[in-house]
């Protein structure tokens, strides 16, 4: 299939309108979004009642949290490539493009293969691939179609853009897993793959009317280049950590056995990035005169930045655990009769409900109000609470699992109240958090940093897994089932808690020494 797209970007004038290509790239959004979470939101309970019977009952919810968790790893490790490919080869459109068809293929995999272990795991592949590699280029995408005359209208379509997202999210979160218990998983995964199919058919008719900006060459003045450079050429400390970095990330993978290919894989990256980056830093003056001055200290910037992603990533392994720790204790509640539930993984409708509410609220309301009372709610400061009170929300449903474990009959509506505090945190986090991060960065450093964001969601589902790992461990199951008296899963859920607590101590301190700047684009 060829495109008719010009390979040099049109300048155009919209006279103050919006551009021509806005309602398909929004209708490529909001079906792309339902197909998403429509297949994301019932695969913890496919995973348990159909694809992992051949496994004893008891192992079946540890496996299906393991699976869910990589494949979300690779959904926010894939846009490294998927920008990558933008960037230097594709450009923007046709990136989105080829690999929205991969994102297709992955869900009719889904739906063909929905007793076929290999075929099935080939098929969250492509669609961790497809979904994960546009992530990068679609909001960027959407702002390459504004000009001068009309730049003042890109903030509508940006704020359509995170509702289209929540509403696809709320709806797929509620039909999708009463399709899979009426109609089957082949039917339940089928209906997001033609939602995936339509997206992408919606998206290639826009294609006459979008601006498109051609590749660009390799800078050789890029994040990368400068931190190599600064490593090659440093000295002491600095090149002990990077050596130190590289040795850890290939030790990392004698973990293999263990962890399996895709934990040892991150798991050796995080490595690598806690030695090595501090080397960058140390040895970074020593990039200077191979580059621009402004460029190094871009790098310098982006450093400090990082830091800030990696005290954000046990938030991330709170947050994605709603779609499996909770469905699998939902799925232990009892359901009320008079509700609108069907199964447990309905409740997941609270979040993006929440989300649309609490974004105005926050803005039009809470803020102010804060900012009246002389507290000044800056974005680390937010970022700081919403980590603690993730924390608080999975106090809340370790005591829910607590009086499960004790036999009691618990309504599955108690989980409101963990859902509703879970939901707060990342409104404080997750919007803030690409704010900060994009008026941190300069300019041609700001895709390296969206880039980094992605990735702390993938170290976030390292956590997991490697906790998951531990609890496998017999002795150490019953060491603890003697000290504190709690079983596994109510262990495991305070222990993320105290998790969120220590790092929203590290992340308050830290973001206490952090001086800010802003790198916004001049008017």
């Amino acid at each position: 299939m060829t495109t008719e797209v010009s390979e040099e970007p049109r300048i155009t004038t919209q006279n103050g309108k919006y551009p021509k290509s806005i309602p398909s790239i929004i209708g490529n959004e909001a079906c792309e979004r339902f197909s998403f979470y429509g297949m994301r939101n019932i695969l913890t309970d496919f995973l348990i009642g159909y694809l992992l019977l051949d496994l004893v009952e008891k192992d079946r919810a540890g496996a299906a949290k393991e699976v869910f968790h990589i494949f979300v790893m690779g959904v926010y490790f894939f846009p490294l490539l998927g920008g990558w490919i933008s960037d230097r080869f594709l450009g923007k459109y046709r990136t989105i493009f080829w690999l929205s068809l991969l994102y297709c293929v992955g869900h009719g995999c889904l739906a063909v293969f929905e007793g076929n272990k290999t075929g099935f795991y080939a098929g969250l592949f492509l669609i961790a691939l497809g979904s994960g590699g546009i992530k990068p280029c679609v909001s960027s995408f959407v702002g390459d179609q504004f000009d001068q005359s009309n730049k003042h209208l890109a903030r509508v379509v940006f704020e359509a853009f995170y509702w289209v997202i929540n509403f696809g999210s709320f709806f797929a979160s509620q039909l999708m897993p009463r399709a899979l218990k009426h109609w089957g998983p082949a039917i339940a995964f089928g209906i997001p793959g033609i939602l995936m199919f339509l997206a992408t058919f919606i998206f290639w008719m826009g294609r006459k009317e979008y601006v498109v900006v051609p590749p660009s060459p390799a800078d050789p003045h890029s994040f990368g280049s400068i931190a190599w450079t600064a490593l090659k050429q440093g000295r002491g400390v600095g090149r002990v950590l990077a050596v130190l970095g590289a040795l850890g990330f290939v030790g990392s993978f004698f973990l293999l056995p263990t962890l399996g290919f895709v934990a040892s894989f991150c798991l050796a990256l995080v490595v690598f990035l806690v030695l090595a980056g501090p080397g960058v830093m140390l040895s970074l003056e020593a990039a200077r005169g191979a580059h621009p001055d402004e460029d190094v200290e871009g790098v310098r910037s982006v450093m400090k930045v990082l830091v800030v992603f990696a005290l954000v990533t046990p938030f991330w392994s709170l947050f994605d655990q709603k779609a499996s720790t909770w469905i699998i204790q939902g799925k232990a509640m009892v359901l009320p009769g008079w509700s609108i539930l069907e199964t447990a993984s309905q409740m997941q409708a609270v979040n993006p409900l929440l989300v649309m509410l609490l974004i105005p609220f926050n803005n039009a309301v809470l803020y102010p109000l804060l900012r009246k009372l002389g507290v000044n709610p800056t974005q680390l400061r937010r970022m700081t609470a919403g980590i603690a009170i993730a924390g608080v929300s999975w106090i809340v449903i370790g005591v829910l699992q607590r009086w499960i474990d004790a036999g009691e009959k618990v309504s599955i509506l108690w989980q409101l109240l963990p859902y509703t505090i879970l939901t707060v945190g990342e409104v404080l986090v997750s919007t803030t958090g690409l704010e900060f991060a994009y008026s941190q960065a300069p300019a041609k450093m700001k895709g390296t940093l969206m880039s980094f964001w992605s990735l702390s969601v993938t170290v976030g589902g390292l956590w997991v897994l490697l906790v998951n790992a531990g609890m496998k461990n017999e002795r150490l199951t019953s060491a603890i089932s003697e000290a504190t008296g709690l079983s596994t899963t109510a262990f495991q859920m305070f222990f993320f808690a105290g998790f969120a607590f220590v790092f929203a101590l590290a992340f308050g301190a830290y973001a206490m020494r952090y001086k800010s700047v802003e790198h916004y684009r001049k008017a």
